[in-house]
């Protein structure tokens, strides 16, 4: 079959590697009907040490089940299944507590020996416990939301409940990629009325308006965080939903935030310090986020992209074959597109 692996900063490629298969009776094979490029994989893109053996790429996948180990239950062949960006047992501890990305048992694609989800096919450990059925056909119209569930859309919701948001929390999110608008979006869906969105691509904000913004702040860093400052009477917001992951991202959501407030990140910190000190512990203010527990939200938010409520998948505005993935790549990396849907 085909997949996608990347060989160092810049070189992405598709080739030919073996045929995923049952390892283990837990296991499904899936083959797969769309997936995507995370901006999350744009960090190795840029940086990555070159190596002649390559490494699988993608964690964001819809599928269908082809084949399934002799105790998988939960589904069965023909189904068009989501798959969270890790894989879980969800009956560990953790998993009951929520935290699927913690799982006892589990793991990440493309790592560990379990491929990447850009690829025509692959192997899905704890199928049971990781695969959600969706009660839709592969040609289905609702194929990009759907596939946002997988990792940005859930993710975006992670940091608004994180974060506390609701109705009486002003919100500011900083960041315009999909996992900033898809946190707009969610704000929005858990009641919040005030959203200030930091970003500064107008394709891009203009979206975020549509899913809920209700200001868009263009500035960056100290000129960004007096605007917000402004708008709000000096006062900063209630929560703030950092999805970038950068340190300047963290500094300008310290500017932000309200006293009492809440810190919610979820974009993956390319950081390993930061000002967790008097600027913190002076206003009381609540550091939270990590990795999205995709597992625990998708039951809650797919009845809603089912009946049309929400359309996440708006954050797609391109769109390619497996073979063209490495364009793909490159658009993101160049912000000639904020999302690229690849079609299988």
């Amino acid at each position: 079959m085909r997949a996608t692996y990347m060989y160092g900063a810049g070189d992405v490629r598709v080739i030919d590697v073996p045929d995923p298969k049952i390892e283990e009776p837990t296991d499904a094979v899936v083959r797969i009907v769309a997936a995507c490029v995370c901006g999350s994989d744009l960090h190795p893109y840029r940086s990555m040490p070159g190596s002649g053996k390559g490494t699988p790429m993608g964690h964001e996948f819809v599928g269908v089940v082809e084949e399934t180990g002799s105790v998988v239950s939960g589904v069965q062949t023909g189904d068009l299944v989501i798959a969270p960006f890790a894989w879980q047992d969800n009956t560990c501890e953790f998993c009951r507590e929520g935290f699927q990305t913690s799982c006892r048992h589990g793991g990440f694609w493309a790592a560990g020996g379990i491929g990447g989800g850009q690829a025509e096919a692959v192997r899905v450990p704890l199928a049971d416990g990781t695969l959600v059925k969706a009660p839709v056909g592969e040609d289905s119209a609702l194929m990009p939301s759907l596939l946002t569930l997988s990792d940005v859309f859930a993710t975006g919701h992670h940091a608004a409940v994180r974060a506390g948001v609701n109705q009486r929390t002003t919100v500011t999110v900083i960041g315009d990629g999909a996992v900033g608008l898809l946190a707009v979006l969610s704000a929005r869906r858990l009641g919040a009325e005030r959203i200030i969105l930091m970003g500064r691509h107008k394709t891009r904000t203009d979206l975020g308006l549509e899913f809920g913004a209700t200001e868009v702040v263009a500035e960056r860093g100290e000129e960004g965080i007096a605007k917000v400052l402004e708008l709000t009477g000096g006062d900063g917001t209630h929560t703030v939903l950092e999805c970038v992951g950068h340190k300047p991202a963290y500094e300008q959501a310290l500017g932000v935030a309200r006293v009492g407030g809440v810190i919610s990140r979820v974009g993956v910190p390319q950081y390993d310090d930061g000002d967790i000190g008097w600027n913190l512990f002076g206003r009381n203010l609540t550091l939270t986020g990590g990795p999205a527990p995709v597992r625990h939200y998708i039951d809650e938010l797919l009845p809603d992209v089912l009946r049309g409520a929400i359309n996440p998948g708006k954050v797609f505005d391109r769109t390619v074959p497996l073979e063209q993935t490495p364009d793909g790549y490159r658009a993101m990396d160049d912000r000639d597109a904020l999302k690229v849907l690849i079609q299988l």
